[in-house]
């Protein structure tokens, strides 16, 4: 919940960005805007292409040397102020592109997955056909290969810093999805007998694949423009919400047709977090239905009060230090506890629920026996390599900072707080079981909750009959002469009836 007030704002940026792209020269790409100060410099070619900015840099007696796209996204975009103490005031537009962004969003899902499937096919594909439009044009333009160079030429050294192992198992958290609670709940609405093996097979490799495709889309144009600027492309790179929105229009400012590319680089950017905010919000109102049924007559009410209450606490992000908030609940509510609970999640499935009957389900809905390599990751490896994630994040966990600015104290315990809170539910809950619904002494109920309900088994009754049959089949005794087990035989022949339909 608390990442769904802060995603809306990567789909804002981007709204606010695609104004001004129409804009002829676009003012990302000069210094001559009311917004720019004294420190900035524009990043200048010469009519052969070749460098004089290292000049530039040279002679300047100024201590700070900002580009004209990092003086845009800051003071025109989101008018930053100082510190996370200096809260300043709410920009204007800023809110009013906030607001456009979330009555998009529940325009959108408002009736539920009946539209949000019909959405997703088109936030889904189109941002990968602008991906392969801007790929062409990156790879055309003169010093694209030298950034592609960069990209994949590999720092084998760095295969020994437990950090980079970190960083790269978060951003596949972030990319991926998986404690979300998204993948869980989209997929509940796949056909029962759909194969989920493929599918995680699958989805990590098409994630896998567009994560590298980006990577060649936004190298290519950053080769570019260290090859049009003449300084390093390793000075030229950034990392957060600075290569989205300040080294990449910097690159398209000098690219033949800017604008062009400047509507098609945000309209994806804004597809592409229309797309994961479909699915947060999407996964709320759907946990609270599912747990309080008698809700879904009122889910588009319930939708809507999820959206405003997301929408109300996301004006914080539009204030002048919305930013530094953004970077401090990104980092604090979305990232360390995602591993806790996939870690909470797969210990209750492989040990609490058990791996065999986890493993009994999946081959009785896909119809394909699972290897043991199945069992041994979801019992053995994929445990401890969340505990040595979650570990490895904790031990590295330095102070967050935005341009320097590291936050105060007082921060931090909130940063600590919102990630206390996005995991709470889990404790809360198991606490309130125990006290209202199961009923016994503490053993019994502790022993009632670990166990999984009565009901518990397929929606559909034709499905349900088959998945019990299959359950209790290895009990029966096929050949019996005894009078008092002949009732085995007449469940076995029903079992075996009831799998020939």
């Amino acid at each position: 919940m608390i990442a769904s007030t802060y995603f809306n704002l990567i789909s804002t940026y981007p709204i606010m960005f695609l104004t001004y792209a129409f804009n002829d020269p676009l003012p990302w790409s000069s210094c001559d805007n009311y917004w720019n100060t004294k420190d900035c410099i524009k990043l200048k070619v010469d009519g052969a292409g070749t460098q004089v900015n290292d000049s530039i840099y040279r002679n300047s007696s100024r201590t700070v040397v900002k580009t004209p796209a990092d003086e845009f996204f800051h003071l025109e975009i989101l008018k930053i102020s100082s510190s996370i103490e200096e809260i300043g005031s709410v920009d204007s537009f800023l809110l009013l592109c906030n607001i456009i962004s979330w009555i998009i969003v529940y325009l959108c899902i408002m009736r539920g997955i009946q539209s949000v499937g019909k959405v997703i096919y088109f936030t889904v594909s189109f941002p990968f056909v602008i991906l392969f439009i801007l790929l062409i044009r990156g790879l055309t333009l003169p010093g694209a290969w030298d950034g592609v160079y960069f990209y994949i030429w590999p720092e084998w050294k760095q295969l020994g810093n437990l950090k980079v192992w970190a960083d790269a198992a978060l951003q596949i958290f972030f990319s991926l999805g998986p404690g979300w609670g998204g993948i869980v709940n989209i997929s509940s609405y796949n056909d029962f007998k759909n194969n989920c093996k493929l599918d995680a097979i699958m989805v990590p490799i098409v994630n896998i694949g567009t994560s590298i495709l980006a990577g060649f889309v936004v190298f290519s144009v950053i080769g570019f423009m260290a090859h049009e600027t003449g300084m390093p492309i390793s000075t030229v790179t950034t990392g957060g919400p600075g290569l989205a929105f300040i080294t990449y229009p910097a690159a398209i400012s000098l690219m033949p047709w800017p604008n062009l590319w400047a509507v098609l680089f945000f309209l994806m950017l804004y597809n592409i977090g229309l797309d994961s905010l479909f699915v947060t919000i999407e996964t709320v109102v759907s946990a609270i239905v599912d747990d309080f049924p008698y809700l879904r007559k009122f889910q588009f009410y319930l939708t809507l009060t999820t959206v405003v209450l997301s929408a109300s606490f996301s004006i914080l992000y539009c204030t002048s230090s919305g930013i530094y908030w953004l970077q401090l609940f990104d980092w604090y509510a979305a990232s360390i506890s995602v591993v806790l609970i996939c870690l909470s999640e797969v210990i209750i499935v492989g040990w609490t629920y058990g791996i065999k009957r986890f493993i009994r389900d999946i081959e009785f809905m896909s119809g394909e026996k699972l290897s043991w390599y199945w069992t041994l990751s979801w019992k053995i490896i994929t445990p401890l390599f969340l505990t040595f994630l979650f570990v490895t994040v904790i031990a590295f966990n330095t102070r967050v900072s935005y341009l320097g600015h590291e936050f105060p104290e007082w921060a931090i315990q909130v940063g600590w707080g919102s990630c206390f809170i996005s995991i709470a539910c889990i404790p809360v809950y198991m606490i309130y079981r125990l006290l209202y619904i199961e009923k016994g002494d503490l053993m019994q109920r502790i022993t009632r909750s670990l166990k999984p309900l009565p009901d518990w088994g397929p929606a559909q009754s034709q499905d349900r009959s088959k998945w019990a049959c299959k359950r209790v089949k290895p009990y029966l005794k096929e050949n019996v002469t005894n009078a008092e087990e002949l009732s085995h035989q007449l469940i076995l022949s029903l079992c075996n009836n009831e799998e020939n339909k």
